[in-house]
C-alpha cells in the first residue's frame, strides 16, 4: 500500500495490483484444476466399483432334474456352515469400496488445497518479485520526473536523461519519449535565455547613443526651456529603458546556476545597500532602519547584493509616502542565513502576493512611462534566490505593506 503524494485516501501500488491479478488468476486455475480432478478421480472409482444386480444359483426339484434359479435383489443369508454368503461378502466389499473412496476424497480435497495455498503464495511471492523487476524502469522515470519538478528552477535541471538500456519495449518507448520531451524543453528554455541576453546587449547600444544626442542638445547654450524640458522627459525615458534592459540582462543572467561562490556576510550586504539607498529614501521621506546581524553563506556577492538593494528599492518606491518606513534584518535561523525586508504601504490583497513575482507584473497594473519601476525587480529577486538554492516568500503585513523573506543555505562551517 502507498499513501498519495498530496495526501489523498490510501491507493493500491501497480506492482501490488499486478500481484494480486497474478495471485487470483493462478488461485482460479488451481481450483479448476482442483475441482476436474476430484470429478476425474470420482467417476473412476465409481466404475471401478461392483455392483450386485442379481444371483443367479443351481438347484434340484423333486424328480432330481436341475434347475437355474435367479434372484433379484437378493437378501442376504448365512450359508449352511455357518459362513459368509457371496451376498455379505460383496456388502462388506462395498463398505470397505465406500470407506475407501470417503478417505481418498477427504486426502485428495485437504492435502490439494493445502497444496494449492503452498503453491499460490510462492506463485505470489515470486510475481512480487518479478513484477518489481518489470516496473524498475517505470520508478526511473518517476524519479527523473520528481527531480525535475521540485529542483528550485525546473529549466536547470533539464539537462537530466533517463537513458534506459534494455531490450525495445513498451517501457523503454515511453523513456525515450520522456527523454526527447524534456531535450525540446531544455533548447527551448536556452533559446529564449540567450534570446534575452542577446537582444538586451543590442538595444543598449541605440539607448546610449540617444542619451548622448539628448545630453549634448540640452548641454548646448542656444538650448531653449522648451529644448530642455523635453530633452528631460527624454532622459527619463531613456533611463527607465535602461532599467528595464538591465534587468533583462540581470533576469537571464540569473537563471544560469551559479558556478562560482565565495563566502558573503549579508549584515555586510545590508549595511552597503542602506548606506547606497539613504538619498532615494530621504528625498521619498521614508526612514530606512537597518539590524544586521551576522548571516553568512555562499554565492556571488554582486547578485546578493542586487537582491538586497531590490528588495529595499521596492519598499521604498512602494510605500506609503511621507512618514513610511523600511525595515531590513538579516540573521540565521535553523541553520540557513536569513533576510528580510518589510515596508509600511498600502494594503496588498493575499491573491495579489504570487503575482507580483512574475516579471512585468505590478499591483496596480501601471504599465506607463512614468511608473515607479519596470516590473522586473521581485522577479530578478526570486531568480537570484533561486540559483542560489534558496527561497523567497512575501506576505502582506495586517496594517499594510509586504514583508518578503529569503533564506539561503548558510554556509560551510
Amino acid at each position: 500500500m502507498k499513501i498519495s503524494a498530496i495526501g489523498g485516501p490510501r491507493r493500491v501500488s501497480l506492482r501490488a495490483r499486478l500481484t494480486l491479478t497474478y495471485g487470483g488468476l493462478f488461485f482460479a486455475a488451481g481450483l479448476v484444476l482442483l475441482g476436474a480432478t476430484y470429478a476425474l478421480f470420482t467417476q473412476q472409482v465409481d466404475r471401478a466399483g461392483t455392483k450386485v444386480l442379481a444371483r443367479v444359483t443351481q438347484d434340484k426339484d423333486a424328480s432330481g432334474d436341475g434347475r437355474t434359479v435367479v434372484e433379484r435383489n437378493p437378501a442376504p443369508r448365512e450359508s449352511r456352515d455357518g459362513s459368509m454368503s457371496p451376498l455379505d461378502l460383496e456388502t462388506q466389499a462395498r463398505k470397505q469400496h465406500d470407506e475407501l473412496r470417503a478417505a481418498a476424497t477427504q486426502s485428495l480435497v485437504t492435502q490439494g488445497s493445502i497444496a494449492l495455498l503452498v503453491v499460490g503464495g510462492a506463485a505470489m511471492a515470486f510475481g512480487w518479485l518479478i513484477a518489481g523487476r518489470v516496473l524498475t524502469p517505470l520508478h526511473r522515470v518517476t524519479e527523473t520526473a520528481r527531480r525535475i519538478a521540485a529542483a528550485p528552477a525546473a529549466d536547470r535541471v533539464l539537462h537530466e536523461r533517463i537513458a534506459l538500456h534494455g531490450p525495445h519495449d513498451e517501457v523503454k518507448e515511453l523513456a525515450d519519449t520522456f527523454d526527447t520531451m524534456v531535450e525540446r524543453l531544455d533548447r527551448s528554455f536556452d533559446g529564449q535565455r540567450r534570446f534575452v541576453a542577446n537582444a538586451s546587449h543590442e538595444l543598449r547600444t541605440p539607448l546610449t547613443l540617444g542619451r548622448a544626442l539628448v545630453e549634448v542638445a540640452m548641454h548646448r547654450k542656444t538650448a531653449s526651456p522648451d529644448v530642455l524640458r523635453l530633452g528631460e522627459d527624454l532622459l527619463q525615458i531613456t533611463s527607465r529603458h535602461e532599467r528595464l534592459i538591465g534587468g533583462l540582462l540581470l533576469l537571464a543572467r540569473s537563471e544560469n546556476e551559479i558556478t562560482r561562490r565565495a563566502p558573503v556576510d549579508l549584515a555586510d550586504v545590508v549595511g552597503h545597500v542602506a548606506a547606497r539607498t539613504a538619498p532615494e529614501a530621504e528625498q521619498a521621506g521614508i526612514g530606512v532602519k537597518t539590524e544586521p546581524c551576522e548571516a553568512m553563506t555562499t554565492g556571488d556577492a554582486l547578485l546578493l547584493e542586487r537582491v538586497v538593494e531590490n528588495l529595499v528599492e521596492n519598499g521604498i518606491r512602494h510605500n506609503s509616502g511621507e512618514g513610511g518606513w523600511v525595515r531590513v534584518t538579516s540573521g540565521t535561523r535553523d541553520g540557513r542565513a536569513v533576510l528580510e525586508v518589510a515596508n509600511s504601504g498600502p494594503a496588498v490583497p493575499s491573491y495579489e502576493v504570487p503575482g507580483l513575482f512574475e516579471p512585468f507584473r505590478r499591483l496596480d497594473g501601471d504599465r506607463l512611462v512614468t511608473a515607479k519601476g519596470a516590473g522586473l525587480g521581485l522577479s530578478i529577486v526570486q531568480s537570484i534566490v533561486r540559483a542560489h538554492d534558496g527561497h523567497v516568500t512575501a506576505r502582506p503585513r495586517p496594517d499594510g505593506g509586504l514583508q518578503v523573506t529569503v533564506t539561503l543555505p548558510a554556509a560551510p562551517a
